[in-house]
């Protein structure tokens, strides 16, 4: 049985603000990865499994926590996380409670490129967002994306 809520169409302002919400984060998106790129530096995922590692307690996931609180790809992270294992930037090892699961530790080298990415990373964002906005605007933007949060959108982090 239909709902009436599925037969309600879309207004003309409602469709241009999402359509506006997703293309805008997928050109800031494309910005940041562009910029990275032009400056040497891998793909904003590597960043963001960093960022993950670095911001957490003691520097290290299990696999299956950074692939619920990374921004990006969520399912890549075990390839991600090789060949970030692969050039030294973090590490990986058995957990020593059940066995089967696997933690990423960032290494003093994977901290070192990720702070080096940021430069470039902050740069893209304060350049193509964050200096369009003043600080009311910003806290006002930062309301709405708690209200879609709330709904059920954000992660547990």
């Amino acid at each position: 049985m239909k709902k009436k809520s599925d037969t309600i169409k879309w207004t003309e302002t409602e469709t241009q603000a999402w359509i506006g919400l997703v293309k805008a984060q997928q050109h800031l998106l494309d910005k940041v990865e562009e910029e990275l790129k032009k400056a040497g530096f891998p793909q904003l995922s590597w960043y963001d499994i960093l960022w993950e590692l670095e911001r957490s307690k003691d520097g290290s996931l299990r696999l299956n926590d950074i692939g619920k609180k990374v921004i990006l790809d969520k399912h890549n992270v075990t390839r991600l996380v090789q060949r970030l294992e692969s050039e030294g930037l973090v590490s990986r090892s058995q957990c020593p409670v059940d066995g089967r699961g696997i933690f990423a530790c960032i290494t003093d080298k994977g901290k070192k490129l990720r702070r080096k990415m940021w430069k470039v990373y902050e740069r893209v964002v304060r350049m193509n967002f964050l200096c369009k906005y003043n600080k009311k605007e910003l806290h006002e933007f930062r309301n709405f994306i708690e209200r879609i949060q709330a709904s059920g959108f954000s992660d547990s982090a």
